[in-house]
């Protein structure tokens, strides 16, 4: 007589580990998303997550660098190999920030916006339609990353430093609170794994799960709920940890 559900990440779980103090621990699982299918994304999937505390983003970026370059190598012999009629440099890696691949690929530059009404004029500018009539400079940014950029980024590539706006268990970077310690990374134009410096802060986490359940109710999704027993593990202590989730299937 349990009620049972299908997951959709592993990850608040993970860290619940390392809350109890497990200091590396990772899971290959299958998860769950009814939130549409395409090329890129079936709605059932494996993933591979994995955590490490006393670690952050950076360390998070060069331990998936050295897993492509390790498994390429064994796999195929070569680090330049052909996806799809596509020559793939799999031994160079490329990191840039959001905001310098969006000034690279679109030509505007976040650090010129003086507030969101200015970032709402440059995605006008451009022809970009902007999903939310109030977006942040976050959201703007955001959506000019998906506009210009993603497709463009077909040799492996580092997109570092989101906006707290989509990354909702991120930590905020100090020196720039507007943005969290999060990086996706990219080959023949996919996204293919999410990584960041997780948020260990239960205060911020709670208001930033508060805040996405309103806008899910607001959309009709009545079953959305703050999970107070994560929030509670946090308040015991999660240590500064680096985290990591990756597709099997695409990889």
């Amino acid at each position: 007589d349990l009620d049972m559900y299908m997951r959709i990440e592993t990850e608040l779980f993970l860290k619940r580990l390392i809350v109890g103090g497990m200091d590396k621990v990772y899971e290959v699982g299958r998860i769950f998303r009814n939130e549409g299918m395409d090329a890129y994304h079936n709605p059932e999937f494996t993933s591979i997550e994995m955590y490490e505390a006393y670690s952050d983003y950076f360390d998070m970026m060069d331990m998936i660098e050295d897993l492509y370059k390790t498994v390429t190598q064994n796999v195929c012999g070569t680090l330049d190999i052909t996806y799809q009629g596509t020559e793939i440099h799999m031994g160079e890696w490329t990191r840039m920030t959001m905001a310098e691949a969006v000034k690279k690929y679109a030509g505007v530059d976040y650090n010129d916006w003086k507030d969101d009404e200015d970032a709402r004029a440059a995605a006008k500018s451009l022809g970009v339609e902007l999903e939310h009539e109030n977006a942040t400079k976050g959201w703007v940014l955001i959506e000019l990353f998906d506009a210009f950029v993603e497709d463009k980024l077909i040799q492996p590539t580092v997109i570092y430093d989101y906006p707290v706006e989509n990354s909702p268990l991120a930590k905020r970077k100090p020196s720039n609170p507007a943005f969290t310690e999060r990086f996706e990374y990219f080959i023949c134009g996919h996204e293919y794994g999410n990584a960041f410096s997780e948020l260990n802060d239960p205060i911020d986490q709670k208001q930033r799960m508060v805040k996405q359940v309103e806008a899910k109710r607001a959309k009709g999704n009545n079953d959305a709920q703050v999970d107070e027993d994560f929030i509670n593990a946090l308040e015991y202590g999660l240590p500064p940890t680096g985290g990591l989730g990756m597709g099997l299937d695409r990889f």
